[in-house]
């Protein structure tokens, strides 16, 4: 019988039980042991649904409090000095939040360690941080606990970790002794030793299977780095696991080579993104070993054309019979939990739709075809599969002749304004900003009254005259903070908006919204993306009265805020029946018509946010000209209808920017603002070498952390900045919107970073 299995499974829960547990026991509401019963309420179910499934395992390791990468990373000791970890106790859950967070035992605060997307997700983790010389032990017994716990409840435990590589890979090195990608292969004599501690220790627990990640294998490695998996993989073999070597989001390529003689029981590969590696993995396995093909997407939420799957696998069943595993293409961390409960979609929609628990059907399914084994019921819901497919493929909802007419039209329209030196000179005739002019990202806080205004006009107990009523009185609160406190360009404050995708969505055509479709994006944050279905229109101006209402109360310039169209796809599970690009060309139009709306209502200062840019990138860098060309394209296709006194500003966050300097440049936005604070400064290197030619505003402050910024430290960190890039051309601003903050800490940080502009506009 064909074996199914799972990689990963969302540690959230279908109603987020694990984000309210966090965040209540991080503000002393709850204690650390009802915490942790919320984790272990969670884990059970979660193992209970996919043992229903079918599944033979159920992975371990695949729950964390905070992310994955970082409860790995306290498992093996690597904790940053300034978090005083004692040196052979054993790390607590407090100060793997501390590291998450960025406090201190005592209290204090301390910064953060680094956070990044994970490959090209949505989803954070938190950065290793790394010193020459490194030491590892096992320092967390969490890992080892949950096995147990999943061997009381009678599941087969297949625990999943990272990698070596994979996690020194993704490991940085001091920001100030600095440790090159090379250099950091030589902290495997010390590394290797605690994972076959960690394997030895899975085996006395009577684990047969490991599932090692090393999605790093679908990148482009240097020669050291491929030539490592051997020596790596010689050595855990050593602990006599069975090992699974899991990778995904792409193909394996060259890297295949590496694949061949390696002493591992199996290779799973993400036959979704790259269907050839099917092809190529079978052609280097060894006579007994596993393949693993992911076959159901773990990043999209479309239903599985099980049919034409089970006939690409047979001749793979045929010549490989119980060596061939099923599972989906990646962990489903990155997919809703639970289809079922989704009163908001129509029966249509709904039926073209797979979440977690539903993939986890399609396996059995699968499964069921491929041997031949499925039963009555079986074979009602693949009937009833395929005619949800046929449904999707004839539907007339998903094309829009206005758009398709409109896109005909497209190659038509002016990516171009006029050169940059041209555009600030008129811009600072017409805004008159000091230097070092201040602004915010755009969102502040979403209080509790905020929420329950939407809830209550959402479900119909609030008016849309005393919901607007209510949003207005919001924005003129934030309006007179700003005004108070002396910020030189304002933001409406977003109070109307869910989330900065959702938002625009429900205004546009083409889109729909689940209840309860939460994903984890970072930590206990949780987003709810759209799906984008069908042909995307602007059907009415999006957030030209909010802004407009924001602008009529004050003389200083207020920033329209808008999502760009990379992250709005980016951000979306988006419809798998025409390229994205084009799907985002759809978008930009969109956007475009906002744009100029804007600028008709008098907003002179107009943002569009693309965090996701690049996000979007391809993992190899030989694909990602095509995607760059059409993502710059998109964003300037949104922003060139405007006069040069119009000014755009973009944010980016969390990413990484030296190789894409030309892309973000050839975007033209006149300011570009940047989270800097946790990296010190350092990711300006990347705009200094390039000698980035427009604004930009290094984020002087870190706002996923409760914190509050020293004034001091602002100006330090704003000198740094000054000394790479000039002063004229630099603006003061935190390092995203300010959602999740409180309003307390919100009005003592931006008084803070006020003050640091101050004490620079003296100093200038």
């Amino acid at each position: 019988m064909t074996i199914i299995h799972n990689l990963g499974f969302p540690r959230m829960g279908a109603q987020r039980e694990l984000k309210r547990s966090l965040e209540a026991y991080w503000a002393g509401q709850t204690s650390q042991e009802e915490l942790l019963e919320t984790g272990r309420s969670l884990r059970a179910h979660h193992w209970d649904l996919q043992s229903k499934a079918g599944l033979d395992t159920v992975p371990i390791g695949d729950f964390a409090w905070y992310d994955q990468i970082l409860e790995w990373s306290t498992l093996l000791g690597v904790v940053p000095a300034r978090f005083a970890q004692a040196d052979n106790s054993p790390v607590s859950l407090d100060t793997m939040f501390r590291m998450a967070r960025g406090r201190a035992p005592s209290g204090t605060p301390a910064v953060a360690c680094e956070m990044t997307k994970w490959f090209d997700t949505n989803y954070h983790y938190i950065v290793p941080e790394l010193a020459p010389g490194q030491t590892f032990r096992i320092a967390r017994e969490s890992l080892f606990e949950q096995i147990e716990e999943a061997k009381t409840l009678g599941y087969k435990a297949k625990p999943v970790i990272p990698g070596p590589l994979t996690w020194l890979w993704l490991g940085k090195g001091d920001a100030y002794e600095g440790l090159a990608d090379v250099g950091k292969l030589a902290l495997l004599d010390a590394l290797l030793p605690v994972y076959e501690q960690v394997l030895t220790r899975f085996k006395a627990q009577g684990v047969e299977w490991v599932q090692i990640d090393e999605p790093i294998l679908v990148l482009d490695l240097p020669q050291e780095w491929q030539d490592a998996f051997g020596r790596v993989y010689q050595t855990l073999n050593q602990a006599g696991l069975s090992v699974l070597l899991a990778t995904y989001f792409d193909d394996f390529r060259e890297n295949v080579a590496l694949l061949k003689g390696l002493p591992i029981a199996g290779v799973h590969v993400d036959a979704v993104r790259a269907p050839a590696a099917l092809q190529t993995v079978h052609a280097v396995l060894g006579q007994e070993q596993i393949l693993s093909a992911g076959v159901i997407s773990g990043r999209n939420i479309w239903r599985t054309d099980l049919d034409k799957t089970a006939q690409t696998l047979q001749p793979l069943k045929e010549a490989l019979g119980e060596r061939l595993w099923i599972a989906p293409s990646c962990s489903l961390l990155h997919v809703p939990v639970d289809l079922h409960g989704e009163t908001g979609l129509d029966a249509e929609l709904t039926s073209w739709l797979s979440f977690a628990v539903q993939k986890l059907d399609e396996l059995r399914l699968l499964q069921g075809l491929l041997d031949g084994t499925l039963d009555e019921a079986g074979k009602q819901a693949v009937q009833a599969q395929r005619a949800a497919l046929k449904s999707r493929r004839e539907s007339r909802r998903t094309h829009n002749p206005s758009v398709q007419a409109q896109m005909a039209q497209i190659d038509k329209l002016t990516r171009q304004r006029a050169p940059f030196a041209q555009r600030i000179e008129a811009q600072r005739n017409k805004l008159k900003l000091p230097a070092y002019p201040t602004t915010t990202i755009g969102s502040f806080p979403q209080t509790t009254e905020i929420r329950m205004a939407r809830r209550d006009w959402r479900g119909g107990s609030l008016s849309d005259s005393a919901y607007e009523k209510a949003m207005q009185a919001e924005i003129e609160q934030v309006i007179r903070f700003q005004e108070r406190i002396g910020l030189d360009v304002l933001v409406h404050g977003e109070a109307e908006r869910n989330d900065m995708v959702e938002y625009f969505g429900e205004l546009l055509a083409g889109f729909a919204f689940t209840q309860n479709g939460w994903v984890q994006s970072y930590g206990s944050r949780c987003v709810k993306p759209p799906i984008i279905f069908g042909d995307v229109l602007r059907v009415a101006p999006m957030s030209v009265a909010w802004s407009s209402y924001a602008q009529s109360l004050t003389d200083l310039p207020v920033k329209g805020m808008l999502t760009g169209p990379v992250t709005m796809l980016q951000w979306s599970f988006v419809r798998d029946d025409q390229p994205r690009a084009d799907t985002c060309r759809q978008l930009a139009l969109a956007l475009r018509e906002e744009v100029s709306d804007l600028e008709q209502a008098g907003i002179h200062v107009i943002q569009l946010d693309e965090p996701a840019f690049r996000e979007g990138l391809p993992l190899r860098k030989g694909d990602w000209q095509v995607y760059l060309d059409w993502a710059v394209d998109c964003f300037r296709l949104s922003t060139s209808a405007v006069s040069d006194e119009t000014q755009i500003h973009t944010h980016m966050c969390y990413s990484e920017f030296n190789d894409i300097m030309q892309s973000i440049a050839d975007m033209d936005a006149d300011v570009i603002t940047i989270e800097t604070s946790r990296s010190n400064m350092l990711l300006l290197e990347a705009f200094e070498n390039f000698e980035y030619p427009n604004d930009i505003g290094p984020g002087v402050y870190d706002i996923h952390s409760p914190n509050v910024p020293d004034k001091d430290w602002m100006v330090r960190l704003m000198g740094e900045a000054a000394k790479r890039l000039p002063a004229d051309r630099l603006w003061v601003n935190p390092d995203c919107g300010l959602k999740t903050r409180g309003w307390t800490e919100t009005e003592a940080s931006l008084l803070a970073m006020v003050d640091a502009a101050k004490v620079l506009r003296a100093a200038a």
